[in-house]
């Protein structure tokens, strides 16, 4: 049993891109695909797929890398939010990562959205991750 699903699908992420996995398997569920989208949304991924199994499923997503110098597009993907720590932050004070080169995802009342999603529709919520 996993204490910190989110985490590891951040893991498991960084460690497939690390070593040069063009492909990698996560147990799904509604927030992961939600996150995922996102990342797909935002270019940090090539693509994603669903798989439907009797219990969980699984999602499949390809990672993108650089044509030239074949490093990952993905350069960190850091949690924030942690379950022994949560951070929030209302619509004001919502984070820019890397001066806006970068995304933080925040689980908001009207659903999973990046940073500046979250500002526009002028909601705070659950600061999970920054990705750049």
């Amino acid at each position: 049993m996993l204490t910190d699903p989110i985490s590891d699908y951040l893991t498991r992420i960084r460690n497939a891109s690390k070593a040069g996995h063009r492909v990698v398997n996560i147990p799904a569920s509604n927030l992961k695909q939600q996150m995922t989208k996102i990342l797909f949304d935002q270019g940090y991924i090539l693509s994603y797929k669903f798989e439907e199994n009797e219990v969980q499923g699984n999602i499949k997503i390809a990672l993108k890398y650089d044509k030239f110098t074949k490093e990952p597009v993905i350069k960190k993907i850091q949690r924030v939010s942690k379950p022994g720590l949560r951070k929030y932050a209302g619509s004001g004070e919502l984070p820019r990562v890397l001066n806006g080169l970068g995304i933080a995802i925040v689980s908001t009342s009207h659903g999973v959205m990046t940073s500046k999603q979250a500002k526009q529709e002028n909601v705070g919520g659950e600061v999970l991750c920054y990705v750049y």
